[in-house]
């Protein structure tokens, strides 16, 4: 039997949580059965924290601690290596932090103010092109005050400055075993989280164990963890219905979702689990190409562009339309970009051309990655492909390339046009903009707009209150709008498909959207 568990807010993930204290989910079995796989497509870049905002974080999360992090049940940072954490003054420029005492990392280094300095600071050295220096903007000094006190003195008022310390990029590595001035290569991980990295074969599999000495907000439901990387979501599916792994995340096409809502095979006992997701794409453009460069072929593109057609075609309700780089559900979502372009339009698209003196079909490289987020990637290319040049006014080349490869092409600036996909640091409408704009940026390449990065962001980052910040931010949305040089397409739902016998599913995702292992587990009886 297929059935669906949905989470709509944090509220309802609290609320399991309370019930599973009354002993609703507390059936985990015996220690011994205790050991599950995960299969997803979403294969690390990297192991080194200091190089990684992308979905390289699903295993750091698991295998490493932040001073804080996000519980289950809660949307605000809370301590985990940390005792306590506060801004120590009323314009939020300096966060203090108490470190928990007895910490020790895996190659049984001690875990102290050093360390965290360090770790950070290391971040801030080596300034990984499109990695996680972005999140740092505001960070001035890290501070030392004894063995177990932290401050972290901003340059500016930043009140999202705890969540980005909840971050996986900000994951605490043992100073000995992570070079200063450059990233660890050597595939081994030094951390003190959950689990212990026993085995990393790239490509095939991470296998985790629990860390015995482990000291921090996690309740571990199980004994150990495989993650199996898998290039495609065929595979995994199959695997999943000949019960060689236990559960899927990140990956699933529109079709295996529908096929498992639908209920089509009537002898499979799997589960699946529906969560509200943030995650969004996107198109970016590089303003140093000839054609993407030019202002008036974006907006082209813009005004050709039917999300409705994408999401129907691709990702059969799935997915949904989206008209602002920030996603429903997060405070300052508006719908600028269908305010400002309306309905698909050809005769309009070409008016913008004419008007720029461009009456030729223009041609354009498409790029996207062929194993980060999922099997529909390829689909919706050839459908944007398809609508663009319906049109008659575009030529479009489709390309592509496994994430390792795409990444250092995007960074480099290699590439004209390509597809992205962004699972939120954290749920707050900043970061749905700020990774994008500024010197550092997420796409790899610069994007300096002064009203949002001097005015907006400095003014929204003042508010303790999360809630009020929406006039900023919806000005920063109407400033993206105006220039195109981000074309957001579709905001997602996040899902995961199990065996009858795997609880923990529904609270298994963090408000990051990264999977916490420790909460699944295999069920003694059903």
């Amino acid at each position: 039997m297929f059935y669906r568990a949905r989470l709509q807010a944090a509220a309802a993930l609290a609320s399991l949580s309370l019930l599973a204290g009354c002993g609703l989910l507390s059936d985990s079995g015996s220690e011994a059965d205790q050991k599950i796989v995960v299969g997803t497509t979403s294969e690390p870049s990297t192991l080194d924290p200091a190089a990684a905002w992308d979905n390289s974080w699903e295993l750091m999360r698991n295998v490493f601690q932040t001073l804080v992090s996000f519980p289950t049940g809660s949307t605000s940072p809370e301590p985990d290596a940390a005792e306590s954490c506060t801004f120590t003054d009323r314009t939020s420029t300096a966060y203090r932090c108490t470190i928990k005492q007895g910490l020790k990392f895996s190659n049984g280094d001690v875990l102290d103010a050093e360390a965290v300095k360090y770790s950070i600071d290391r971040i801030l050295t080596i300034k990984v092109k499109g990695g996680p220096v972005g999140l740092l903007g505001s960070l001035d000094r890290v501070e030392t005050v004894g063995d177990n006190k932290v401050v972290f003195h901003l340059n500016k008022p930043d009140a999202t400055f705890p969540f980005v310390l909840a971050t996986p990029a900000m994951s605490l590595v043992a100073p000995s075993d992570y070079p200063k001035d450059e990233v660890r290569t050597d595939g081994k991980v030094t951390g003190s989280g959950p689990y212990l990295l026993d085995t990393y074969v790239p490509g095939d599999r991470a296998e985790m164990v629990k860390n015995q000495n482990y000291k921090g907000f996690a309740n571990r439901k199980n004994n150990a963890v495989t993650i199996r990387y898998f290039k495609g979501s065929a595979p995994m599916v199959d695997a999943l219905q000949k019960n060689e792994i236990d559960a899927t995340y990140r990956g699933l096409t529109a079709e295996e979702v529908v096929k498992l809502e639908d209920n089509k095979d009537k002898n499979s006992t799997l589960q699946l689990i529906e969560t509200v997701g943030a995650d969004i794409r996107f198109l970016v453009f590089n303003p140093e190409d000839p054609a993407a460069g030019n202002p008036a072929v974006r907006r082209a593109i813009a005004q050709l562009v039917d999300r409705d057609a994408l999401v129907a075609k691709v990702y059969q309700g799935t997915a949904e339309p989206l008209y602002s780089m920030v996603p429903k559900g997060i405070a300052g979502h508006t719908t600028s970009f269908f305010d400002n372009f309306g309905d698909p339009d050809k005769e309009k698209a070409r008016q913008i051309l004419v008007k720029a003196g461009i009456t030729e079909p223009v041609a354009m490289t498409f790029w996207f990655t062929t194993d980060r987020y999922g099997s529909s990637t390829a689909p919706e290319f050839d459908e944007l492909k398809r609508q663009l040049e319906t049109s008659g006014l575009f030529k479009i080349t489709l390309k592509s390339a496994p994430w390792k490869t795409f990444q250092a092409g995007f960074t480099k600036g290699d590439y004209p046009v390509f597809g992205r996909g962004w699972f939120p640091d954290f749920p707050d409408p900043d970061n749905f903009i700020a990774p994008f704009v500024g010197k550092d940026t997420v796409t790899g390449m610069p994007y300096v707009k002064n009203e949002i990065t001097q005015q907006l962001l400095p003014q929204s980052r003042q508010q303790s209150d999360r809630g009020a910040v929406s006039k900023q931010f919806e000005r920063a949305q109407k400033i993206l709008v105006d220039d195109v040089r981000l074309l957001p397409l579709w905001q997602g739902k996040l899902y995961v498909a199990a065996g009858e016998d795997i609880g923990g599913g529904e609270r298994a995702l963090d408000p990051q959207t990264v999977m916490q292992m420790w909460e699944l587990y295999r069920k003694a009886s059903w």
